[in-house]
């Protein structure tokens, strides 16, 4: 399967997902991270590598590593299926093998049939981000990237980077950021703090992202309480080109600058940030191009 052919139009606020399967349990990638689905193929064994890394393949050239599924999710005790599969992916710049048991169709949905995982059931190193309610079952999105994350910590937003700036002003300028995943608020609050922006609203999702600035727009000028947005582009609710547009469409919000920050930037997808009006558009985790982005924008 080639991804490149059923993309979505911009700022739907829909996307399309690749629903696997690893042992009884139905899971969802978005198609945008998946360049290829791939018979499986022999792995040449990495001695020492992350327990969550069967080894290495060689695809047209490409050397990649290829992550086990089911030692993701605790499931060491089954056995690969028959139908088992490789789903190739690219995100944060970089290409990676996920271990199926099976996958089985590819769903078009809206963020907004996305739940927000409860604190009840999902603990802070939960790998869900997202519950999608389908009539006979449910499937769960996954966090893919904090999956690399855990493998190669290296792969993640760096404080070191932004250090390498150099000593920077503290700015009162106000920031707002939407992103789903508290280990990256986490990150970004640390990192945005380093550069010297310490007055940051973060928000889950684009929806309550948008009511905000909405309601505020009613009452004072935009631009006098927010000075730019940042937004990652998967988000339950409302993602990240959804609420760009929303903001570019709206006449009281429409100067803001609104910068996307995420793992989907690449030179065949940048085109969706563009059409919905986006300033500028960074790949996580160039964090330190970010901070030079807001630098430019509200400095």
């Amino acid at each position: 399967m080639n991804s490149t052919g059923i993309l979505l139009e911009s700022g739907t606020n829909e996307l399309e997902i690749v629903e696997f399967e690893v042992g009884s349990n139905k899971f969802g990638i978005n198609v945008i991270k998946v360049k290829e689905i791939i018979q499986p193929i022999p792995v040449t064994f990495i001695p020492h590598a992350h327990p969550f890394v069967e080894g290495i393949i060689q695809l047209r050239g490409d050397v990649l590593p290829v992550v086990d599924m089911k030692r993701v999710l605790g499931l060491t005790h089954l056995e690969n299926g028959d139908q088992h599969k490789y789903i190739v992916a690219e995100f944060n710049k970089q290409r990676v093998v996920f271990h199926v048991d099976n996958v089985s169709m590819i769903h078009r949905i809206s963020w907004e049939q996305i739940e927000k995982p409860s604190e009840m059931y999902q603990n802070g190193t939960s790998q869900v981000i997202g519950v999608i309610k389908r009539e006979d079952s449910m499937l769960l999105l996954l966090d893919f990237e904090r999956v690399i994350l855990e493998i190669n910590p290296e792969t993640g937003i760096n404080v070191e980077s932004v250090k390498k700036l150099g000593k920077r002003n503290r700015s009162e300028k106000r920031i707002l950021i939407a992103e789903d995943s508290p280990l990256l608020r986490k990150l970004l609050n640390d990192t945005m703090n380093e550069a010297g922006y310490m007055n940051l609203e973060f928000f889950e999702n684009g929806k309550d992202a948008y009511t905000f600035l909405e309601e505020t727009a009613k009452t004072r000028q935009i631009e006098d309480v927010v000075q730019l947005v940042v937004t990652d582009i998967e988000m339950p609710q409302m993602d990240g080109h959804h609420l760009t547009k929303k903001i570019k469409e709206n006449a009281d919000l429409a100067k803001l600058p609104v910068v996307i920050f995420s793992s989907l930037i690449t030179d065949d997808l940048k085109h969706k940030g563009e059409r919905v009006g986006a300033n500028a558009q960074i790949s996580k985790p160039e964090i330190a191009e970010l901070i030079k982005m807001v630098d430019q924008y509200v400095l």
